[in-house]
C-alpha cells in the first residue's frame, strides 16, 4: 500500500511540474514573440497537452520500476 501512495504521490508533485511549466512555456513564447490571442491560446494547449504526454511515459516508467505489486 505504501509503494501505491508514493506513486500517487509522484504522479501529483511532477504532474503539476511538468504541465504546469509546459504550459507556462507556451504562454511565454506567444507573448515574447507578441502573437495574437488565439495563436498565444493554441500554443498554451499543444504545450500543454505536450506535458500529459511526458507525464504518462513518465508514470508509465515509474510503474514500471516500482511495481505495485510484490
Amino acid at each position: 500500500m505504501a509503494k501505491l501512495s508514493t506513486l500517487i504521490a509522484v504522479a501529483i508533485l511532477v504532474g503539476t511540474e511538468v504541465v504546469g511549466a509546459s504550459w507556462a512555456a507556451g504562454w511565454a513564447i506567444g507573448g515574447i514573440m507578441q502573437l495574437s490571442p488565439v495563436v498565444s491560446r493554441s500554443l498554451e494547449v499543444i504545450f500543454g497537452l505536450s506535458g500529459f504526454v511526458l507525464l504518462y511515459f513518465f508514470m508509465r516508467t515509474a510503474i514500471r520500476h516500482e511495481p505495485i505489486r510484490d
